[in-house]
């Protein structure tokens, strides 16, 4: 696992040992920055379920402003911060040590891009979306990574499933705010 690119482009990334982390695969993380490629830069960026934290560092070397990281386990939150200062990128992000669901409901933080890479079949999209929706920016999108026929809500809050693509047994969903 490494960064594609970006500033910190081609360096190693670890992960949490054991089956608990599922990292996303070079080409399902191509495909999702291909898709918000032009988001990115100066965003504020939250990597929900983060594991070892690749999306949202993926982010910050493509040029996001800032990252919050949120994953309950232990593990990942070392995995996550040692994945930061090997990438040089630990001054523009914050570990949340939290599970993500009471990250939502306390968080003040608004963010322009998140993204959500959840333990699949365990319905948590559907518990987090809802409130992840009232953390957004206006313009803001909202991408998840789930197996390809676990079936998403159509709308969270006012954002909408915009468009959903498929790569072998993955799915990214991609949510938008609805035009008024």
């Amino acid at each position: 696992m490494r960064v594609i690119t970006g500033s910190a482009r081609g360096r190693k990334l670890e992960a949490p040992q054991g089956l608990e982390t599922r990292p996303t695969s070079d080409m399902v993380k191509e495909a999702m920055f291909s898709i918000i490629q032009f988001e990115v830069e100066e965003a504020m960026v939250l990597d929900l379920f983060a594991g070892s934290g690749q999306l949202g560092i993926e982010a910050l070397s493509r040029g996001a402003k800032f990252a919050v990281f949120v994953d309950a386990s232990r593990e990942a939150q070392e995995v996550i911060r040692a994945n930061l200062q090997s990438t040089g990128l630990a001054q523009k992000s914050r570990v949340a040590a939290m599970d993500a669901l009471g990250f939502l409901k306390s968080t003040g933080d608004r963010f322009s891009i998140a993204l959500l890479d959840p333990p699949y079949q365990k319905g948590l999209l559907d518990e987090a979306l809802p409130l992840l929706a009232g953390k957004m920016e206006e313009d803001g999108v909202i991408l998840c990574e789930s197996e390809k026929n676990e079936a998403l809500p159509t709308k969270a809050g006012a954002f909408s499933l915009y468009k959903e693509y498929r790569y072998g047994k993955k799915k990214i969903t991609v949510y938008r705010k609805e035009e008024a």
